[in-house]
């Protein structure tokens, strides 16, 4: 697959150009690029990200940051048996925990949410840093939702870091899964509250809590599209300067013929003032 020329490979961090070392030098460059792919196209061009991560997987099968990057572009394009494959051979590989609960959000994608709930009470989960744990405690939330516990999944979701008033990198996303929960169970005054929490907490915008927060305030956002070219239109009002006219408008005080003076010098011609006028100026943005 083609890689623009910007990419070099050394936009891998240190723990993958290490694991590569084990390549040789050319083969490492050519994997460390597609892997830089990978990280840049996984969000905007998931199933472009998932063409080269099968490019990497097959040059170097048996890297570890190479099976894990596969996993990732194979969940981010929804086929998580692929995902869960390649995330158990990375974890075989390191013998590190930190993939344990994407790994369990695989077995829900595959519709075993019983079994991502089991993987949420196991030993492995002790293992894991606070942020993994949060994740986990948001997976086993959204297990509990599949099978429509939703009291179960509030309960889940509230801990010591959701009611903690420090912004986290994962406040913004618990606060706001916790809102959603409470919206599913008819708590709508609850979940608008949480809603806010979580807008405050989104510094990078990775939800779309306030567009939540605006729909329970009954806030709506209206396009005037137009028919023919599907364009939006926004128009704006705009007053002109007192002295001009609409131009299917006539000047009653203009001079007739009878009045105009005799024997006057000719001159270079001065521009008509106009009447007032609205005037509606559309900005155009395709939508």
């Amino acid at each position: 697959m083609p890689i623009p020329e910007d990419v070099t490979g050394d936009e891998v961090d240190k723990d993958v150009r290490q694991e590569l070392q084990s390549l040789p030098k050319t083969l490492a460059e050519d994997v460390a690029r597609n892997l830089v792919m990978v990280a840049r196209l996984i969000d905007e061009d998931p199933e472009g990200a998932y063409g080269y991560s099968r490019v990497a997987l097959r040059l170097a099968s048996r890297v570890a940051a190479v099976r894990e990057a596969a996993g990732f572009a194979a969940y981010a394009t929804q086929k998580y048996s692929e995902a869960l494959a390649e995330f158990r051979a990375a974890r075989r590989m390191t013998g590190n925990t930190e993939l344990w609960p994407v790994m369990a959000d695989c077995e829900r994608g595959l519709g075993r949410p019983e079994k991502a709930l089991d993987m949420a009470g196991a030993p492995e989960v002790q293992k894991l840093d606070k942020a993994g744990q949060v994740e986990m405690r948001l997976v086993a939330a959204g297990a509990r939702r599949d099978m429509d516990q939703l009291d179960a999944a509030i309960v889940t979701l509230q801990s010591a870091e959701l009611a903690s008033n420090s912004i986290q990198p994962w406040t913004a996303r618990l606060r706001y899964a916790y809102a959603d929960a409470l919206l599913a169970a008819g708590r709508e005054t609850e979940a608008r509250e949480w809603f806010g929490k979580a807008v405050e907490a989104d510094r990078d915008g990775s939800t779309d809590a306030s567009d939540r927060l605006a729909e329970l305030d009954g806030v709506e956002f209206v396009d005037a599209m137009d028919e023919d070219d599907a364009e939006t239109e926004t128009v704006v009002t705009v007053v002109v300067d007192e002295n001009t006219t609409t131009d299917d408008e006539s000047d009653d005080d203009e001079p007739s013929d009878e009045d105009a003076p005799e024997a006057v010098e000719p001159k270079a011609e001065e521009p008509k003032a106009d009447e007032p006028k609205i005037v509606q100026v559309k900005d155009s943005t395709e939508d």
